[in-house]
């Protein structure tokens, strides 16, 4: 074991989210070999404790003696002990659905063509209800506590997003101008992001929304915002991104990938959710809520 790294404590047993969390503080000092690794297990710490080494090897794309050094660079005596701390993370997690959706995902990949409509809907329906249940669960308090703060305190607001991530973004600034706040979406319409970033003043909140693979558009224009002194929240799915290392606040959702599509409803959950605190911070009247006006 490398020298500095502590062993892992039988005194207080690490979890998944504790894993994680140390894997994301140490991202920086990891091999070429071991951020392949560290990211397959950020973006799938459900199948960790269900697939085999020589499972997890060829996703990462690197070697099984490479899996067994990263356990080993996280205090872990090998990959099986490293694993049986993610299997207990799925036997705790109470999403009913789970199991199905997870036979239904290997059905579509095997082959299947007989499934009806229905079928079809009840996959989609729980992938996203174990998203979101997922969400609830590990939602960052501080960092949702954070960017809360961030937004009620700023009085310009950038939202950006694009592609699969800019019904988010056109969410949060709709929302947001239920407030007093001065709301701009970075819309990339005409290709003006340039000309919106050299209005990003020093103390203005960027909510920037991005998921893999990262919109380079959405990471430039976070760039540049944050050399202007804005603060960035990251709505993401990796601590371990680029967005998420210049952000002050970072949100991580997941949502699940069905029949090869991947939903929209945890992440729209935490965007509304957001949006929800910053308005009773702000003590925002009832008649201002998104519901009163079409």
């Amino acid at each position: 074991m490398p020298s500095g790294v502590p062993s892992v404590s039988s005194e207080s047993p690490p979890d998944v989210d504790g894993v994680i969390a140390r894997i994301a503080r140490e991202f920086d000092s990891l091999s070429k070999q071991q951020k392949l690794i560290a990211r397959y297990v950020e973006q799938h710490r459900d199948r960790i404790g269900l697939d085999g080494i020589l499972e997890l090897a060829a996703h990462c794309g690197v070697q099984p003696s490479a899996v067994v050094r990263f356990a080993k660079r996280l205090g872990f005596s090998g990959f099986s002990q490293m694993q049986a701390v993610f299997r207990d993370g799925i036997s705790r997690q109470i999403a009913p659905g789970r199991s199905y959706h997870l036979r239904l995902r290997e059905v579509i990949e095997g082959g299947a063509k007989d499934l009806s409509s229905v079928e079809i809907a009840q996959g989609f329906l729980t992938g996203s209800m174990a998203a979101m249940q997922e969400l609830r669960d590990g939602l960052d308090a501080e960092a949702f506590e954070r960017a809360v703060r961030r937004l009620v305190e700023a009085d310009q607001v950038w939202v950006v997003g694009v592609r699969r991530s800019f019904a988010v973004a056109s969410y949060l600034a709709y929302a947001l101008q239920h407030t007093d706040k001065r709301v701009g979406l970075v819309s990339a319409l005409g290709a003006m992001q340039q000309e919106q970033v050299r209005s990003v003043r020093a103390g203005d909140a960027v909510i920037a929304v991005t998921f893999a693979p990262y919109a380079a558009e959405t990471v430039s224009f976070a760039e540049q915002a944050a050399r202007r002194g804005a603060k960035l929240i990251a709505i993401t799915d990796s601590r371990m991104g680029e967005l998420a290392r210049l952000a002050e606040s970072c949100l991580i959702v997941q949502d699940h990938a069905t029949f090869g599509f991947r939903a929209l409803s945890g992440t729209m959950g935490l965007a509304q959710s957001l949006f929800l605190a910053v308005a009773y911070q702000l003590e925002l009247p009832h008649g201002g809520a998104p519901g009163a006006r079409r």
